[in-house]
């Protein structure tokens, strides 16, 4: 009786019709997150899990089967006699299993191969010594041997079978295309680890026979909710049904180690030896496919996340398949999703200043090429002046149709590629003035026709340029992760619409976008009007006013009075501004909800053309993606009284030569705010990528990281104090050129409501013959072997007076 009260309470608080709906969109939504994590595994290693059977064990497992495989279209389930128990019962029953593994990092070669011969041997000879020690009998062994597969430049490892060489390749490539939708990159091959893997075959089981059914009688009945309403459905014991009952859902199976519910349109048989499979017996059409004018509030939280899902296994494949380790290792790329008119529908947790700024170039794109468009079709674009963030982040555009002549879906993934061409390697100069000196323009461009790669115009735009790019190689091979990842998110969501029906995924494309702008009406009704003037260590200023309109819910944000377009490289481009804008009033928003166009609705954004924050070709922009847009963000927050500024910046540091390229932001100190500290040694706001891990850095490029340590008492102090910064101490091997992109080296990130400003950065190098130089916030310097180059990062601004 408690729990029907307590569902009652809770029908009333969101509004729902009675309280078993409420109960069973709680339940949906725990079956789409099983359901996604299956989904999840399966994908990141190459499979289709609708050609499996689902193996279903655990207590309380068999209730949520039917449901969970519904949900991933698998039609069949298999329930072991002890699933209840089925991990315990397995250890008991288990081989004895013996692992040895050796790093080769050789190329797949003919040679190669035959000199690991003996490698392999050696091991198998350690896998057997170990299975004897264990008191398995010689004939009871057996080994299998893989090699662990890579190509040149990626981390992603594939295990293919010992064999000869032209079947372990075939081997491969298979894998790859299963795994990730595309060919694998032509590159060198290489065998990265060798494994070996001894079995101790201790015996052979099998689960004993049953007796064959004499009766198939139900022990009771119960209500159970179905399709909406009570109905009194069968029980029946496990123990006392014999082999070939057969069970019509809906019913119920009780077991002494748990229960199994088979559902509406499912059907259960016992096997010989006392299995239960179960099978769909007839097609379940999902209620969802019914025409709703307004969202159920459990479904759309389901649909959130399934359209996050998508995004989130796009993400999943492109750092997989990328070469380049600004992608694979620091994760500097974004997935989203977008609706016919290039509006962000959803994303997966990538980068603030990505997301909020693609749908600019997805309807950059429908305006230029939309009704050239087909199936097939990509384009490729980084215009920060349609709606780019700086040359560096290539946007990759995929159109996806239905039955009609236009789209009716946009994938895009943005990934920053190591090198885009410019003045200085890694596209990162801290001295440009023309967005040509910052490398190679692209807008609008076609890269795939009609499910052609263009790659031999790709390469030759790459090369036009005024300063070329470096490494074209590397970029089409990043560009085919995109497209690769592009692909699995039109798989995903062509399951979703196959599932749902097209009529209730755009139903609730909208419902989840008209949630989000409640929300931030919501959010409206607890601000205030406040304005801000944020000092840049160049000298500018970025100025906002922000009004609000209790009424209409309704606020408006002008950034008059926002120092013009400079001749320097901090212009931040439009679309760069409004995402710093979108992600600041999400951020605010206490409720899980997807950072989606919604989030703007309620807004009203002046940015006066020919300022720092609206530029025009062919203004400098690269700083101004990164740096400014940091500095948009403490702006907003400092006008809405919200939070202390933090690091203000993103520390990014860029070293190469014609070979290597290398581009990574530094972590600093995060703004304190009402009621917390901020935190040290963080990514904030508009970047949310992560650092290298040091192995991987070092063995790619020319640098030993000699520290990198949190920068004790460099966040403000205040009643809640500001994170502290970072300091990176990094030693060069070889000459490189080095560019540093930072703020915040003259003036402190602000403290709010009394609290007290962080420490400024510093940038320095230590030469080889220990001279001492202090670097300025933006410069460029050629390092020579045995230089040393030191940056601490900003701490974040404390909050309130200190007692």
């Amino acid at each position: 009786e408690i729990v029907r009260q307590k569902f009652t309470k809770l029908a009333h608080d969101v509004s729902a019709e009675t309280p078993e709906k409420v109960a069973e969109g709680f339940l949906t939504v725990a079956v789409e997150s099983m359901a996604n994590a299956i989904r999840k595994i399966t994908i990141e290693r190459g499979e289709d899990v609708r050609d499996f059977v689902l193996c279903c064990f655990g207590g309380a497992g068999g209730q949520h089967a039917c449901k969970v495989a519904e949900v991933l279209g698998m039609k069949k389930i298999w329930l072991h006699p002890m699933a209840g128990v089925l991990s315990a019962y397995g250890m008991g029953l288990s081989d004895i299993r013996v692992e040895k593994q050796q790093t080769a990092e050789v190329p797949f070669t003919d040679d190669e191969l035959a000199l690991l011969q003996p490698v392999i041997a050696s091991l198998q000879q350690q896998c057997d010594a170990s299975l004897a020690a264990q008191n398995v009998p010689e004939e009871n062994r057996a080994f299998q041997v893989s090699l662990g597969l890579r190509i040149s430049g990626s981390d992603t490892i594939l295990d293919v079978a010992y064999d000869n060489a032209t079947n372990m390749l075939m081997s491969f490539s298979a894998i790859y295309r299963s795994r990730f939708g595309t060919e694998p990159d032509p590159g060198q091959l290489l065998v990265a680890t060798l494994h070996v893997e001894g079995t101790g075959i201790e015996q052979v089981f099998s689960d004993p026979l049953i007796e064959s059914a004499r009766e198939n009688n139900a022990v009771s009945s119960t209500k159970m909710w179905v399709d909406d309403s009570w109905l009194d459905v069968p029980v029946y014991d496990r123990d006392k049904l014999g082999s070939g009952v057969r069970i019509d859902g809906p019913a119920i199976v009780a077991e002494s180690n748990g229960t199994t519910v088979i559902d509406a349109g499912w059907s259960g048989l016992i096997n010989e030896y006392g299995h239960l499979l179960l099978e769909q017996s007839g097609a379940v059409v999902s209620t969802l496919q019914e025409t709703e004018t307004t969202p159920d509030p459990v479904r759309l939280e389901v649909f959130n996340r399934l359209f996050m899902h998508i995004a989130e296994q796009m993400g999943t494949v492109l750092q997989s398949t990328a070469l380049s380790v600004n992608i694979r290792e620091r994760l500097d790329f974004s997935c989203a999703l977008f609706d016919a008119e290039g509006r962000l529908v959803s994303n997966a947790p990538h980068m603030p200043v990505h997301l909020g700024s693609m749908g600019e170039s997805v309807r950059s794109v429908i305006a230029a090429c939309g009704d050239e468009l087909g199936p097939g079709d990509a384009i490729m674009l980084n215009s920060p002046y349609n709606g780019g963030t700086h040359l560096p982040d290539i946007t990759v555009v995929t159109p996806w149709f239905s039955d009609s002549d236009t789209p009716m879906f946009f994938l895009a993934s943005r990934a920053h590629h190591a090198d885009i061409g410019g003045i200085t390697p890694g596209s990162m100069p801290s001295e440009s003035h023309h967005i040509d000196e910052e490398g190679v323009l692209i807008d609008n461009f076609w890269l795939v026709r009609s499910g052609e790669l263009q790659t031999e115009a790709v390469s030759r735009l790459f090369a036009a340029a005024k300063y070329p790019a470096r490494n074209p190689r590397q970029n089409i091979a990043d560009l085919k992760a995109q497209l690769a990842a592009n692909q699995q998110g039109i798989r995903q969501l062509e399951k979703a619409i196959e599932r749902y029906g097209m009529t209730t995924v755009q139903s609730y494309l909208g419902f989840v976008r008209e949630n989000a702008a409640t929300s931030v009406r919501r959010l409206i009704g607890s601000l205030e009007n406040g304005q801000f003037a944020y000092e840049l260590d160049s000298g500018e200023f970025i100025r906002a006013r922000i009004e609000v309109d209790h009424q209409r819910q309704q606020a408006s944000i002008d950034f008059t009075g926002t120092s013009p377009q400079s001749d320097s490289n901090f212009n931040a481009p439009e679309a760069v501004t409004r995402a710093a804008v979108l992600y600041v009033f999400r951020s605010l928003i206490r409720e899980e909800i997807p950072m989606n166009e919604g989030c703007l609705e309620p807004l009203r954004i002046n940015i006066p053309k020919g300022s720092m924050l609206s530029p025009a070709y062919p203004a400098a922009v690269v700083a101004g993606n990164v740096e400014t847009s940091q500095c948009v963000t403490d702006t907003l927050y400092g006008a809405l009284g919200a939070l202390a500024a933090s690091q203000g910046t993103m520390n990014n540091f860029t070293f190469g030569n014609d070979e290597v390229q290398y581009y990574e932001t530094i972590c600093g100190g995060a703004g304190a705010g009402p009621g917390f500290d901020g935190a040290d040694a963080v990514h904030t706001h508009m970047t949310n990528s992560r650092m290298t891990d040091v192995e991987v850095f070092e063995q790619n490029f020319p640098v030993m990281v000699e520290s990198f340590a949190i920068r004790k008492g460099s966040g403000g102090a205040g009643k809640w104090h500001g994170g502290d910064g970072s300091v990176r101490k990094l030693k060069f091997v070889e000459p490189v050129e080095a560019a540093i992109l930072s703020n915040h080296r003259r003036i402190a990130p602000f403290g709010m409501d009394g609290g007290e400003s962080a420490k400024t950065g510093t940038n320095t190098v230590i030469r080889n013959n220990g001279k001492l130089e202090k670097l300025s916030a933006t410069v460029t310097v050629k390092l020579a072997a045995g230089d040393v180059i030191i940056i601490e990062t900003p701490g974040g601004g404390g909050f309130g007076a200190k007692n």
